[in-house]
């Protein structure tokens, strides 16, 4: 999410004493300030994560290192660092779903989709109260978001189907509530054994049945007992 506060700082000025820009590094303060904000991010995801409750921007620049008029400067307000991160997490769960059919199988790409899922949920718990008011002032369009993820679900279903390697009765919706249901009864962090435990349960439910006389059992090979 591009933010105007991010890059405004000029790289050249206009009185006396105007530096000239290098030919090599003319991006440079640039670059370095979407690395900050980027690296700000990763660890804003992490504490909202691993929160019990909202952690304070002061929590998170101490968490970070930094002071916390650096946070303020990339996240002027703790909605935009929110807003940050949410729409990050949801970009590595809508277009990420892509990049893992791109390196994976369906099935291994579904498993860890569940895992960014998981992800997710955990940071929308560490910032839920002011996730919600977001959401209810119409700053945040859940319905598009719901829509969203059903379709990155849709992709790799689909593409599971194509492959053989997952169910073709399964749809987004079955997916999803059941990653609810998993990450209620198992929230990360905390149960991380057990989500992964129910997790590998689901995708065994996912998974296509065996075909063939060995699948069928000795009564349906008609080796039944007469």
């Amino acid at each position: 999410m591009n933010d105007p506060n991010i890059n405004g700082t000029r790289s050249v000025s206009d009185g006396p004493g105007a530096r000239t820009p290098r030919a090599d590094g003319a991006r440079a303060p640039r670059a370095d300030a979407a690395r900050n904000r980027d690296q700000l991010l990763a660890v804003a995801t992490r504490v909202f994560m691993s929160a019990d409750g909202e952690p304070s921007m002061r929590a998170i620049a101490r968490e970070a290192g930094v002071g916390i008029a650096t946070l303020y400067r990339h996240f002027p307000t703790r909605e935009s660092l929110v807003d940050a991160v949410y729409q990050d997490q949801v970009a590595r769960l809508t277009t990420g779903a892509h990049g893992l059919l791109g390196e994976l199988a369906p099935a291994a790409a579904m498993r860890r989709w569940m895992d960014l899922f998981g992800d997710w949920i955990a940071a929308k718990n560490g910032m839920l109260d002011t996730l919600l008011a977001m959401v209810e002032a119409g700053e945040i369009a859940h319905a598009r978001t719901r829509t969203e993820l059903l379709t990155a679900i849709t992709t790799i279903l689909d593409a599971g189907r194509e492959a053989g390697d997952l169910r073709s009765d399964v749809t987004a919706e079955d997916v999803a509530a059941s990653l609810i249901g998993v990450f209620t009864v198992a929230p990360r962090p905390g149960h991380d054994a057990r989500a992964g435990r129910l997790l590998d349960l689901l995708m065994d439910g996912l998974r296509p049945a065996a075909r063939g006389p060995a699948a069928r059992g000795p009564a349906a090979r008609g080796e039944g007992g007469h």
